[in-house]
């Protein structure tokens, strides 16, 4: 099966491009590109090198490198395999990146659910990257006191930043408390061990940085 009639049974679950085929459907040489490109992106985000995903999906490494590339001549089934050594869905790899501004006004901000703890009255976390799609999870965090997850730490791969801009905040590395009030900033590996707690009488207002986006 050649590349573009792997390609072409997905058309119909991705959005228009900006190079629209006669029938109006999107151009098969820039879904080959964005495919690829999205393979890379979901690669970089799950921390693989080439070799590694090879070895996971059992595609050769100058095949994915081609596909990454948008050139190659990958069949169905080889992009299967490669979703499969991805751990994502199929259909994920046709996700084309929709044109969003790079802006996020303050009104415009996509609440997100904490999860994995009770929330209190008055808790936010707004997402101040446009998606969730690229390789940074910028949030804006407000906690009320009490404010407490250690009853369920969180630990996954990657790496977090952040700074307190109001109110205080204690994050626990591995069970070791670090007291964060404002204007301090914590940088550490997501693997360790992490929870928060706000040990205040008024609400902890932080900015938080996650690489790879883990909501």
């Amino acid at each position: 099966m050649s590349q573009n009639t792997a390609l072409q049974g997905q058309v119909e679950t991705v959005h228009d491009t900006d190079a629209p085929m006669p029938d109006g459907r999107p151009d098969l040489d820039v879904l080959a590109a964005t495919v690829g490109l999205q393979i890379k992106a979901l690669r970089k985000q799950a921390g693989l090198t080439l070799d590694e995903l090879s070895r996971r999906s059992g595609i050769s490494t100058g095949l994915i490198s081609q596909v990454e590339r948008g050139k190659g001549n990958p069949s169905f089934t080889s992009l299967v395999q490669i979703a499969h050594g991805l751990d994502v869905p199929i259909g994920r790899l046709f996700h084309l990146v929709e044109q969003v501004s790079p802006v996020v006004r303050a009104h415009e901000r996509r609440s997100l659910e904490f999860h994995g703890s009770d929330v209190a009255d008055g808790d936010r976390f707004e997402l101040l990257t446009p998606s969730l799609n690229g390789a940074l999870e910028v949030l804006w965090v407000v906690t009320q006191p009490g404010h407490d997850t250690s009853a369920n730490p969180f630990r996954h791969n990657g790496e977090e930043f952040g700074i307190v801009l109001s109110g205080v905040k204690d994050v626990y590395l591995d069970g070791v408390r670090h007291r964060l009030e404002a204007g301090d900033s914590i940088t550490y590996s997501s693997s360790i061990p992490h929870w928060y707690v706000n040990p205040g009488d008024e609400p902890a207002t932080s900015i938080w940085v996650v690489t790879p986006p883990s909501w």
